[in-house]
Order: C-alpha cells, then structure tokens, then sequence
C-alpha cells in the first residue's frame, strides 16, 4: 500500500470514527498498518489508533500501539514524530495512573530538542503532567504545570487546550475544596465550547458538563448536578466513551448518597466499579470504595466499611495517591472513635498528619490545613495556595512557603 492510499484509508477511517462506526474505524486502521509500506502513514494511523483506544478506554492496548509508535518514530529519526509519540506514551500510563511514568515521559517530551510539534504539543505535555502530579496529590507542581499549560493555550489561540485544563482545573480545586473555583473553571470549559466548539468533539462538552455536576453536588445544588450528569451521560453512551460513563455512574451515586437515597447509591457505586475494573483505573476504583464506605457508615455497618476502606487504601497506596489515603485514613479514626478502639484510631490520626505534612495541604499563613472544608483559596505565581482571607489580611510581600517577593495572586 503506498503513501497516497493510506492516507485515503486513515481519511476514511477518521470518517467512520467521527460517525461512530468505531469497530469499522478500528478494522481498516489496522488493515492499513498491516500492509502500509509508508512509515509516516503507519506512524499517523497508530496516532489514530492511541486516541481511538483511550475513548473506549481500552487503556492497555492503548500503551501497546504508543510503545509501536515510539519505534516507528525512531525509524523515521524525526524529532517531531519522537515527541508525539512520547507525550501519546505519557498519556496511556497517566490513563493507567501510573503517574511517576507519566511524569517521566514528559519530562523526556520536554527535553527533546526544539521542533516545530514543540509549539503545538507543549501545552498538551504541561497538561498531562499536571495531571500526573495531581495524581500524586503533588498540588503545587500539579497548579504550575496547570498554568504553563493555560499560557501555552493563551499564546497560541487554542481554545480546545484550555477547555481541557479548566476541566482538570476544577478536578485540582475540587481536590482542595474551593467548590466555587470548582464550578468557575468547567463552566469556562462549557463556555468555551458553545463559543468555539461547533467542529469539536461531543465529548468536550460531555466532560465539562461532568466536571460541573461534581462541583454542584458539593455546593448541594443537587438538581443542578443530576441535570449535568445525565446530560455528560447522554453523550458518553452516543459515543461508546467508557472511562466517562464510569465517572458519571460515581457521580449519580455520589448524588443519590447526598439526598440520603444508599438503596440507589449502591448499585450505582456497584456499575462504576465494574467499569473502573475493566478499563484499569484505579483511582477511580478508590473514589468508588470510598463512597460505598460512607454508605455503609450511613447504616452504621461499620465492618463493612472498614473492608471498603481497606480495600480502598491498598488501590490508593498502589498509585501513590497520598488525599485518597488521608481521607481514608479520616474516615478510619472516625469508625475507631465511635467503636472506642484507641490503639487503631491512635494509629490512624499518627498517618492522617503525616499524609497531610505529605501533601502540604496547609495554610502557609494562618497555618490550618487546606481542603478540610470549603473554602475560598488563592494561588499565587509560585503556585503556592493560601487561603484568600489571609491572603487580603497579610501585608508582607513574600511568600511564606517559598519566598519569592511578588505576592500578586496568580490567574488560577
């Protein structure tokens, strides 16, 4: 098969894909790779077949047609081949959340030498490694790699780059409990899409509408979350887009567990787990352990949510998510507390701080943690948070964390 023929197949193929004729899409990329003599067209149609395998959330497989990439652009000895294929490689373990990889291949992305996909590709490189980091519950690294991704959408006009780092924005301050920012940055994503997203993807506006469903459950704004969510769902199951259908399960679960509705909530929790199961996401695999834990301290079966819980921590120690451990290690004293068991509830407040001191999840002000509560927090260009109160009441013009002088507020 020669050049001009397989780029007609990855053509067709993208036309079926975008039809959501996905196996069809999938059976003649693979024809193409089969029998394409043509380097840079097999190195375009396992591009294809990456991004195809990561909507499905066929993670595994994934990884496996990016490590064939990376070899395809070694043959090709392109410096801009390399750099896609490494961030496409970044992106299956950071799906996988192995998240010190991720970190890795990035940082290898950034390193390469300057080429043209530099410009294009080095926004999306700050993004998943921001993601990696906020994996990692590593939040200053996380909000600084945030930001470098924003500069990189802002100086090269890329609205699809931006929508994509204020849905993981409002992951980063749902995290650390600022609900407002929470909800600001998905519907700037959501806004971005009904102002540019008219050629884009459904799955932007799905992801958006998603991120805000979880930032209004927390605010209590039930209604509005279940409106959300539905409509996120809607679009995940038109598309096949599993990882998302997951996520939205938890989301109606974690809904059904705020209006006091556990008989609903569970077997909600039960689907999202079976689908996190599948595709290999593990951290959404503690996210779901821990809700059914609540429930079960709903009920006041509380050995039942100590077995979530433990299960939970396993996942949660295994990715190196140091928040999830510290809520569970939270919700741990609390079940020991009421059983009157001292040496274990002991044991638990000794690793709820320690995880604590580990995240820097404190205020480095007024010295009280950060994302116990709701509260409004602002960064500052070093990315170090504060809250905003102590902040406006600080007259110093360093930072306490850091040091540095400038003690504007940063844009995120």
């Amino acid at each position: 098969m020669g050049q001009d023929q397989t780029k007609q197949q990855i053509e067709k193929g993208l036309q079926l894909y975008q039809s959501n004729q996905t196996e069809k899409a999938l059976q003649l990329w693979m024809k193409v790779l089969e029998k394409s003599s043509d380097l840079v067209g097999r190195f375009r149609v396992l591009g294809c077949l990456v991004t195809a395998h990561s909507e499905m959330g066929r993670y595994k497989e994934m990884l496996k047609f990016a490590v064939v990439q990376i070899d395809t652009a070694r043959e090709l000895e392109d410096a801009n081949f390399l750099l896609e294929s490494y961030l496409n490689l970044a992106r299956s373990n950071e799906k996988l959340c192995e998240f010190h990889k991720t970190i890795s291949y990035c940082k290898t992305c950034l390193g390469l030498p300057g080429t043209r996909a530099a410009a294009q590709l080095g926004g999306q490189v700050s993004l998943s490694m921001g993601n990696a980091f906020l994996g990692l519950s590593l939040f200053q690294k996380a909000l600084e790699s945030f930001e470098k991704a924003l500069r990189y959408a802002h100086n090269n006009d890329d609205a699809m780059l931006e929508c994509r780092v204020c849905c993981s924005l409002g992951s980063f301050y749902t995290q650390v409990k600022d609900y407002e920012k929470a909800l600001f940055f998905p519907c700037k994503a959501a806004e971005l899409v009904n102002d540019y997203g008219k050629g884009w993807s459904l799955k932007y506006r799905a992801m958006s509408q998603y991120h805000m469903a979880v930032a209004y459950r927390l605010l209590g704004h039930l209604g509005s979350a279940m409106e959300c969510c539905e409509e996120s769902m809607k679009i995940a199951l038109q598309h096949g887009d599993r990882p998302l259908q997951a996520l939205c399960l938890l989301c109606f679960a974690d809904i059904h567990r705020s209006r006091g509705d556990l008989q609903t909530a569970f077997p909600r929790y039960d689907s999202a787990m079976s689908i996190m199961t599948e595709i290999g996401n593990r951290l959404g695999q503690v996210q779901v352990l821990l809700g059914v834990a609540k429930c079960w301290v709903a009920r006041k079966a509380l050995d039942k949510a100590l077995d979530a819980i433990e299960r939970a921590q396993d996942l949660a120690e295994e990715v190196g998510n140091k928040l999830a451990q510290l809520k569970l290690h939270c919700l741990s004293e609390s079940i020991y507390r009421s059983k009157g068991l001292q040496r274990e509830l002991r044991a638990h407040v000794v690793r709820f701080h320690e995880c604590v001191e580990e995240t820097e999840l404190y205020c480095g002000l007024c010295g009280e943690s950060i994302g116990e509560k709701n509260s409004r927090l602002q960064a500052l260009p070093c990315s170090h948070i504060f809250h905003l109160r102590c902040l406006q009441n600080n007259r110093t013009r360093s930072c306490p964390n850091c040091r540095r002088s400038s003690m504007k507020p940063g844009f995120v």
